[in-house]
């Protein structure tokens, strides 16, 4: 678990520094440097097989650290989500960890949502509130 959380760590950093202006503008300035030694190396094979290796390895590295991300981003925000509608009376529970049923099941359960809203739609043309809690 340890080697996780260290990763978790350096997922998050390596992020946060990826994200920063300054490392846009180093980017930049990297490649204009690689631009301008073209001409002294003649344009060769090996000019262009330093900045494609460059770019591949780093892309290849960034998506699992922008994945780990992701995923720790994700699972918390279905937390929050998770218990707002735990603590608000009138909630379906049942909608907690949605997340985990298959697509059929979701595909239910929204079906009844677009009802609603297509209820809630129509009364709302006719002037009528549509923030009463309606049952699924």
């Amino acid at each position: 678990m340890k080697i996780m959380k260290i990763f978790s760590n350096f997922a998050r950093k390596c992020a946060l520094l990826a994200g920063h202006p300054v490392t846009f503008i180093s980017s930049v300035c990297i490649i204009i440097a690689w631009v301008l030694l073209g001409p002294i190396f003649s344009y060769s094979d090996t000019w262009q097989l330093v900045i494609n290796t460059s770019t591949s390895i780093l892309t290849f590295l960034m998506i699992f650290l922008v994945q780990n991300t992701q995923n720790r981003d994700n699972e918390a925000v279905q937390i929050k989500l998770d218990e707002l509608i735990r603590s608000h009376e009138g909630a379906h529970n049942a909608l907690l960890d949605l997340e985990e049923l298959t697509q059929k099941e979701l595909e239910t359960i929204k079906e009844k949502y677009e009802k609603l809203a297509k209820e809630a739609r129509k009364n709302l043309r006719k002037g009528i509130d549509d923030t009463k809690t309606t049952k699924v």
